[in-house]
């Protein structure tokens, strides 16, 4: 495959998902706004907020680990002098990113 064949697809590719990601986020807005007409309680507006809130915050707290965990990956395979890709190198980032995981998940269940 040649180089200039790889740029129309991967702008494609980041094209289509900006334009799902802005539609995810306007139905999410828009049954907010649905649901806060509907709904003439605040305690359950209030905790609707608060666990999108939360569920927000746990998001990033997952990604920031999983990203940390898989950059720690990279940089013992960069010290181990690795330069190809072979099982060991995979083992290193399937482990890395299961590790995240479940460091997420101890985590995510101490503050939960």
């Amino acid at each position: 495959m040649d180089k200039t064949d790889l740029v129309p697809i991967v702008l494609f590719l980041c094209v289509t998902l900006g334009i799902s990601y802005i539609v995810r986020l306007l139905v999410s807005a828009r049954l907010r706004i649905r649901m806060l007409q509907a709904c003439s309680s605040k305690e359950l507006v209030e905790s609707v907020v608060q666990a999108d809130a939360h569920r927000e915050r746990m998001n990033a707290l997952r990604w920031g680990i999983l990203t940390c965990m898989e950059a720690i990956g990279f940089g013992v395979i960069q010290a181990m002098g690795w330069n190809e890709i072979n099982p060991g190198v995979v083992a290193m980032l399937l482990g890395a990113f299961g590790f995240g995981s479940l460091l997420f998940f101890m985590l995510a269940r101490r503050f939960g």
